[in-house]
């Protein structure tokens, strides 16, 4: 028999055992190192683990170096040689930078909710109207959502009690507004006298004052306002044809906020159940937990401000009026009014005060009510606020005062009143929603056992 089978059999059986040899050499350079083997790597293992005493690996060798050349062809020339390692380039996301990485991470994400911040913005821009018709019938239902339940656990039917509140609440808040326009109109004419007087007086006080204005002065300063007053006669005209477009929106929005409230007051909890069925499935269970604390909070802050405000306007009212400053009333809803601006209703409707008081009573008048305007907003922010609203709405005052401004720059007058709350409650919501995952990723965390069970001991564990 020929002794080619032999020869083969000695040589497939000295490459396996390399082959294998060469496996386990990588397998624990891999190990060592956590990491892919590079070429140099390579060598060093086909050189360590080369079979140098191995008689079959040697018999092998000199097999193949004695035996005669295979015949070459045309795919020989092309073929590259099984000894030569090519290196490999590295990945190009490993040549940059680590914190250049997490920056471009980072800033994409940044670059999409930034567009979609400004996609919501203007779709909100688009129908302003309706957004804070809407959030304003939430403001009222938080207001009145507590005596439709106290009627209904009474034995009132829904329906009725709902009719019952919104009539009545409705009813009040047209009332408060018909008394300020009425009182405005039968104080005007001796208001116009009392500012007239007030400006002739303040005149004076110039004249005489250690600032040596003149006459010429003054006289110059009117006539500037005059002209300025006549230049401006167009602009002012088309104010007023504006003015009309702005009661028409005006009683379409108290239309809307009014319809809402109803729905609201009476189909909340199943509206509610529906907005639900929007939120995906996996985040589900958290949202509806959310739900039920923001809306507290959305009670609380405006049961708060209205008792907050109620209190504001009796006692500078009281104030003004014994400081027999015209309009008192008025005046003292309007301070009502401002006291759902934070911080900037409060010094806007106090300074209407202050001013009323210099232009028709004098100096003295308007430092008395500046005084009188301050201790009562003392006591309402360290006593008042802080014992009614509690810890349910706390917010720092700088987060009020930029989401103030933020809502006047975006939506006016409606968007600074509607800027606080929307900042509480998407604070309960973030807050509850962290929370949230923290437990359930401890229920979903393996139960330690041993020593580990010993320390994590004091953990507290939330029941599933």
């Amino acid at each position: 028999m020929s002794r080619v089978p032999g020869w083969l059999g000695r040589l497939g059986a000295g490459l396996t055992e390399l082959g294998e040899r060469l496996d386990e050499r990588r397998a624990e350079v891999e190990k060592e190192s956590g990491g892919s083997l590079d070429t140099e790597d390579v060598l060093d293992v086909r050189a360590d683990d080369a079979p140098k005493d191995s008689a079959t690996a040697a018999e092998a060798v000199d097999t193949e170096a004695s035996a005669p050349p295979a015949a070459s062809g045309p795919e020989d020339v092309s073929a590259p040689s099984a000894h030569v390692l090519t290196a490999e380039r590295p990945d190009p996301a490993l040549a940059v930078p680590w914190g250049v990485r997490v920056a471009a991470e980072a800033g994409w994400r940044l670059l999409v909710l930034a567009g979609t911040v400004w996609v919501l913005m203007r779709v909100i821009s688009a129908v302003q109207l309706v957004v804070l018709a809407f959030v304003a019938a939430l403001l009222i239902t938080a207001l009145l959502q507590p005596t439709v339940a106290r009627l209904t656990r009474y034995g009132v039917p829904r329906g009725l009690a709902t009719a019952l509140t919104a009539i009545l609440g409705f009813v009040i808040m047209g009332l408060v507004g018909w008394f300020v326009v009425w009182q405005v109109q039968e104080n005007i004419d001796n208001l116009s006298d009392q500012i007239q007087d007030g400006i002739d007086e303040l005149r004076r006080w110039l004249l005489n004052s250690p600032f040596h204005v003149t006459d010429k002065q003054i006289n110059e300063i009117a006539k500037n306002l005059r002209e300025a007053i006549g230049a401006n006669t167009d602009q002012i005209t088309s104010a007023g044809l504006e003015g009309v477009t702005v009661i028409v929106e005006a009683l379409t929005g108290i239309l809307l906020t009014m319809f809402s409230t109803l729905f609201l007051l009476y189909d909340g909890k199943r509206i509610w159940q529906w907005t639900l069925k929007l939120v995906p499935a996996a985040a589900r269970p958290g949202v509806a937990g959310a739900g039920p604390r923001a809306w507290r909070t959305l009670t609380a802050y405006v049961r708060g401000t209205v008792i907050v405000a109620l209190i504001d306007a009796i006692f500078i009212g009281l104030g003004i009026y014994f400081l027999d400053v015209p309009m008192a009333v008025p005046l003292a809803v309007f301070i009502f009014l401002g006291a759902f601006i934070p911080l900037v209703g409060a010094v806007i409707s106090g300074a209407l005060a202050v001013v009323v008081a210099l232009v028709t009573q004098g100096v003295f008048t308007a430092v008395m009510t500046l005084v009188v305007v301050l201790a009562v907003q003392q006591i309402e922010g360290h006593i008042l606020q802080p014992f009614i609203l509690g810890r349910a709405v706390r917010v720092h005052p700088l987060a009020v005062v930029l989401s103030v401004a933020a809502g006047g720059m975006v939506a006016g007058i409606g968007g600074a009143v509607v800027a606080v709350p929307l900042v509480a409650v998407t604070n309960t919501v973030v807050v509850y929603l962290r929370s949230y995952a923290r437990e359930a990723d401890l229920r979903q965390a393996p139960e330690p056992r041993g020593a580990t069970a010993v320390d994590a001991a004091p953990l507290h564990r939330p029941a599933p």
